[in-house]
């Protein structure tokens, strides 16, 4: 499938600002986050910000931006419509619970619930994108088991990565942040080998005899190409990416989203003051960087059915 921007950017975003919010949400509920008015300010802000800067980006990726409203309505068979009716309502929780960290005490009694609330939708949004995804029977690379479980351990490495990079700029005491964050490093990290063994090693069960339903008359060949030059199709669901590319790609990944995030949050254990604040933003920095070459490969490794069509 052809990578595009818009759409590689709204998936890290929003990812990464729910795994926050996630994190967020249910460790404010439980009383394990400071109880600072800057440190609850910049931390829901900056959720909400990576949410809504990943949904604007979404939108660029449509025909008619301003249609974009009427995929809410599609909430009972489409993922995408379930995805947005979701990210929307999570703005309620999330900025209540701003609000009250802010303004208020997080000891108020609506504070726990509201944070509750706040990690259950960042779940539930995170879920409906991977859905998206998953719900394509033609991309074999997509619909399996390993698509869901990718995106939501990246989302909640992603928010840790940034979590640790928020107490470095607040300057709290670091506590247990970089050891969870690290755990969920090491698990979207083995998520995401599981996932590419399983596409290099697995073939998708469609043939030119299944999807040209020629199959009972024999094997499927072809005469010639339907088209005498590349065409929409060919462009957009035709991408391809030589294999030694790719696997040059996965190791900038491997290392720039996981091994590098793990190595710096580990010794900022090891250090304290502006020096443990820099290495916390050097993990986020480079975490970016590595999820959005991760990202790449997820949409340009992908091949659908409509290939087979043109002798694929």
């Amino acid at each position: 499938m052809q990578p595009a921007f818009s759409v590689i950017f709204f998936t890290v975003s929003t990812g990464t600002g729910y795994g926050l919010l996630f994190l967020l949400g249910l460790l404010g509920a439980a009383g394990k986050l400071p109880a600072d008015h800057t440190f609850g300010f910049i931390g829901m802000a900056l959720g909400l910000a990576l949410v809504g800067a990943g949904l604007l980006s979404s939108m660029l990726h449509l025909g008619h931006p301003e249609r974009a409203w009427r995929a809410l309505s599609q909430w009972k068979t489409s993922w995408l419509s379930r995805e947005g009716l979701a990210s929307v309502i999570s703005f309620v929780p999330g900025l209540a619970m701003m609000y009250l960290w802010v303004f208020e005490s997080t000891s108020h009694p609506m504070f726990a619930p509201f944070g509750l609330a706040t990690a259950l939708m960042a779940f539930v949004t995170v879920y409906c994108t991977a859905m998206i995804y998953c719900s394509l029977p033609p991309i074999h690379q997509w619909a399996n088991g390993w698509t869901l479980p990718n995106y939501l351990f990246m989302g909640l490495a992603g928010g840790g990565v940034v979590l640790v990079g928020l107490y470095g700029v607040v300057g709290a005491p670091l506590t247990l942040a970089p050891i969870c964050a690290i755990g969920a490093l090491f698990v979207a990290w083995g998520v995401k080998s599981g996932y590419w063994r399983f596409i290099d090693n697995s073939k998708s069960q469609s043939t030119a005899e299944t999807a040209t339903g020629l199959g009972h008359i024999g094997k499927v060949t072809q005469m010639e190409s339907p088209h005498t030059e590349d065409n929409y199709l060919l462009k957009e669901m035709g991408f391809q990416i030589g294999r030694k590319h790719g696997d040059k790609l996965r190791r900038y990944a491997n290392v720039l989203t996981f091994l590098l995030p793990i190595l710096l949050l580990g010794a900022t254990q090891q250090t304290t003051g502006y020096v443990s604040s820099g290495l916390s933003l050097l993990a986020v920095l480079s975490f970016a960087l590595g999820a959005i070459t991760e990202r790449w490969l997820f949409f340009a490794q992908a091949e659908h059915t409509v290939t087979l069509y043109y002798g694929r």
